[in-house]
């Protein structure tokens, strides 16, 4: 992919705003399992029954994130994210249908991870194939407020369903409905996107060999990699049984997804702007403070709700602008003509993360309980601080021992 495509011209505002609200609509069904811990307790089984159907997406998810960009080259970006969404859609139908936990729901955890594998790994690289380098962050950031907003929405549809006298299972029902309109809305706007792919320029092949991992994974991309990896892991962890920290501290879980996605959507409308045109590795680090702040606060302050608000906005804020600059750094610092590869791997490290802990933070809720779940999540988020600050001090010898004052930049816009 070229470095530099000043004379392209952008996206229409049409097309990139269908884009988000396919993507919207999609995420909607993601957000629905968390309210699985909730769904299966009422049916007699416990969160580590929700942990395994989670954890068991990951492994169809596997299967989409490496052979996605096959689809792509075969089918189309665009209508392979088409048939993800008909995927997610009979996920959640079994859902609706079968809450129950047995066969039925662990078939219908298989294919949430294949349909949501697709488009989670397909949606980055139609931003690349849309927008050239110097502008990505910005549309990361778009990007991925708009899923952010859709799967926040999941467990509120169930709120809602709630205050109005229907089960939770109808949240499963709405997501259904979603997820076809949001395939609707890909299959449309399928020809625009080519037509502006081809205006900004050529994207090489997205598939993924084993010759591009090993070269993406020793380029600087790869502590985007593996920081989007525990970052999944703390969102899963946190979001997939919040129905459980909720009903311990008797509050009302909606709180969390309203905090945290209000905090994710007026990020992207009123920092977002300033965030990609500072120092990515500041930034980065910045953040992910936040996230450990937002996780402690989760242990040791949250005694009403307008502290466990707090705590939801805190964590909305620091991850949602975290997966925004690591985004792009996964991007940008990926290896001359991998940059679909560093992205699909991106993907594939999130899905091990946000789908693979949730079996080990249900196994530990039933055996331990909520405080020792939070203390692992807390090691977790300490973890990935570190890494940006051992990145920040890494740069800072190296500059001195060069005498040069240049600093990466996550966008020139």
């Amino acid at each position: 992919m070229p470095s530099t495509a000043s004379a392209a011209p952008p996206p229409t505002h049409g097309v990139f705003g269908l884009f988000c609200l396919g993507s919207y609509l999609l995420s909607v069904s993601y957000g629905t399992t968390f309210l699985l811990a909730m769904v299966l307790s009422a049916h007699g089984g416990s969160e580590s029954d929700a942990g395994t159907i989670i954890s068991l997406a990951m492994l169809s998810t596997f299967g989409a994130v490496i052979f996605s960009g096959h689809l792509t080259d075969l089918f189309g970006a665009p209508k392979a994210i088409a048939a993800g969404a008909v995927l997610l859609a009979a996920a959640c139908l079994g859902f609706a249908t079968v809450p129950a936990y047995g066969v039925a729901v662990l078939v219908s955890g298989l294919l949430l991870g294949f349909g949501w594998g697709v488009f989670y790994t397909l949606g980055p690289i139609i931003v690349a194939m849309m927008i050239e380098p110097a502008r990505r962050v910005k549309y990361f950031a778009l990007l991925s407020g708009s899923m952010m907003s859709g799967i926040g929405s999941g467990p509120l549809t169930g709120r809602a369903a709630q205050a109005l006298g229907y089960p939770v299972e109808s949240a499963f029902v709405v997501a259904t409905v979603a997820s076809l309109l949001g395939g609707l809305v890909f299959v449309l706007i399928g020809p625009k996107i080519k037509r502006q792919s081809a205006a900004v320029g050529p994207v090489s092949v997205c598939k993924i060999t084993l010759p591009a991992a090993r070269l993406v994974l020793r380029s600087k991309a790869v502590f985007a990699i593996v920081m989007v990896g525990l970052g999944g892991a703390i969102f899963g962890g946190l979001s997939s049984f919040q129905t459980s920290y909720a009903s311990l501290n008797h509050l009302d879980y909606s709180l969390f997804f309203l905090g945290f996605m209000g905090a994710a959507i007026a990020c992207r409308l009123l920092i977002a702007g300033f965030i990609v045109k500072r120092d990515p590795y500041v930034m980065a680090s910045i953040l992910t403070a936040m996230i450990v702040a937002a996780v402690l606060m989760f242990m040791f302050c949250v005694s009403s709700a307008s502290t466990y608000l707090l705590a939801a906005m805190t964590l909305g804020v620091g991850y949602g602008l975290t997966y925004s600059v690591i985004n792009g750094l996964a991007a940008n610092e990926a290896p001359a003509g991998h940059t679909a590869q560093s992205l699909v791997l991106f993907s594939l490290a999130y899905f091990v993360g946000v789908f693979g802990f949730p079996w080990l933070a249900g196994h530990v809720i039933v055996d331990y309980g909520i405080p020792a779940l939070l203390s692992i999540i807390l090691m977790i988020a300490l973890c990935n601080w570190s890494i940006t600050l051992g990145r920040l001090l890494w740069r800072r010898l190296a500059l001195n021992e060069r005498g040069s004052p240049a600093k990466p930049r996550a966008s020139a816009s």
